[in-house]
Formats: C-alpha cells, structure tokens, sequence
C-alpha cells in the first residue's frame, strides 16, 4: 500500500467569478497549481465575464464566518489571502480572522480588489475606509496595484520612484509589508514590483507580455504568495516565487472563445 502524501492548506476569502478567471476560482486553480490544498469562504457571489460585471450579491455575515470557521477547525492554515470584500460587515470580520490567525503565525495577505478589469466598481461605501483601519493594521502583506495604491495612500504612483515612497509609506502606517505591482505603468519595457518589508527591499522584474486585456492577475498573484507561504517560504521569497509564477501564467496564456485567460499549470 503506497504512503499518502500530507499536503500544506491554504485558505482564499474572495469573491465568486462566474467566468472562471478572477476570484475563488483563480485562487483555487492557483493553490492546485502550487500542490496546496485550497478552501474557501466566498464573500460574494459575482454575475461577471472578461468583459463586464452584470451583478454583484453579498454574502450574509453569518454565512461567511460559518465557512471561515468550518475551514479554521478542520485545517491547520499555512497561507490566507482576502480578495474583493464588498461591504463594510464584511470587511470587519475578515479584519477579525486576520487578527486571531496572526496569534497562530499564519501569513496573511490581503489583495485591495477595489476595481474590476472591466471598470466596475467593486467596494460599497465606507469600505476603503473600513480597510485602512482594521484590515491592513491585521495583515502581513498588502498586494495593490497602482491605482489601488494611490487610494491607500493618498499620493499619487505612477513610477518606480513613486511605487517606492507608497510601499514605505504603507508600511510605515499600517505595518504592514507592501507590494506595490506596476503592471500598469506607463511605457515601461517590463513589468515591476515593489517590496518593503520594513527591512527589505526588493525590485521584482520580468518582461512585459503583450497578451491583451487579462482578467483575474492580481487575485493569482496574491494567491500564490499564500500558496508559497503554505509550503513553507517566507513572505519574501514567497512574493518572489509568485512573481515567478505569474509571469509564467501570463507567457503561457490561454485563449477561449477570443478571451484571454491565465494559464495557472504553465510548463
């Protein structure tokens, strides 16, 4: 009889993408791609494609902890990541979790979804707010792109000089590490990142692929740092190895019915 093989588990509390590229679903084609045991508690229920959002549906409070706690008692946790939290109740119990998981030492990244590749607004009112003041001061890793990283930090950040005071600055207010992804930079030859740590500094560089417009890279890349972390890196290796791994998502993409989508088992 062969000897089964014990597998990390990592957990993603995220939004639910009905076309299959962004959210739980990215996350969880993520955490398989990584060799982790992915789980779940879904924070809202999303009528969506590559190209629009029809619909979006909240998750009522007490459903969303029962499915945080049913995963926190059956599964020791090595990595969580948050992604779109849509209302103001949800962000506070997620900001919650967060805080009892970091007693046990568990990495815990959040993503600051605040709009959709195709423009929709993807937070209620009162919501980023809500973020700064409880959910990142609970983190470890906060994982915005430019846009998002303007509105946590009230400057604006549209070069690497830029992407560096952010990082400092959201590390200096909430304590937490920052990646700051500039994937949207303007006229840059490549794609770069910025990682502060309080200590540590990291440029992370990788050709820029013109594939077209791509849904769901910043949900994959956030998961696989909480997929890393799940088997045993530290936070700064594991950004690393996520950049990795995104990179090759995107090289590697596929297509489906002229949509572009993230290739999450590149060769």
């Amino acid at each position: 009889m062969s000897k089964h093989s014990e597998v990390p588990t990592a957990l993603t509390i995220a939004g639910s993408d009905s076309g299959g590229g962004a959210g739980i679903q990215a996350d969880l084609k993520t955490f398989a791609a990584l060799g982790v045991h992915g789980t779940s508690a879904v924070t809202a229920i999303t009528a969506q494609n590559p190209k629009s959002v029809l619909s979006i549906q909240p998750i009522e409070a007490n459903i969303l902890r029962d499915q945080i706690k049913a995963v926190t008692k059956a599964f020791r946790l090595g990595g969580v990541k948050s992604g779109m939290l849509y209302t103001v109740e949800i962000v506070e119990i997620v900001a919650s979790e967060f805080s009892r998981l970091a007693k046990g030492s568990v990495l815990r990244i959040a993503d600051p979804v605040a709009i959709s590749t195709s423009g929709a607004t993807l937070l209620k009112a009162g919501v980023l707010k809500t973020i700064q003041t409880l959910l990142l001061p609970a983190a470890s890793l906060v994982t915005p792109n430019l846009a998002e990283a303007e509105m946590l930090t009230g400057m604006g950040v549209s070069s690497i000089a830029e992407m560096r005071i952010a990082a400092r600055k959201l590390f200096e207010t909430y304590g937490c590490a920052a990646l700051i992804k500039g994937g949207h930079l303007k006229k840059s030859p490549e794609s770069l990142d910025i990682y502060f740590d309080g200590k540590t500094e990291l440029l992370l560089q990788a050709p820029r692929l013109q594939v077209g417009k791509l849904h769901g890279a910043g949900c994959t890349y956030a998961a696989a740092i909480a997929g890393y972390a799940a088997l045993g890196c530290d936070l700064s290796y594991a950004v690393q190895l996520a950049k990795e791994y995104i990179t090759q998502a995107i090289s590697q993409h596929l297509v489906s019915n002229k949509h572009v989508l993230l290739n999450h088992f590149p060769e």
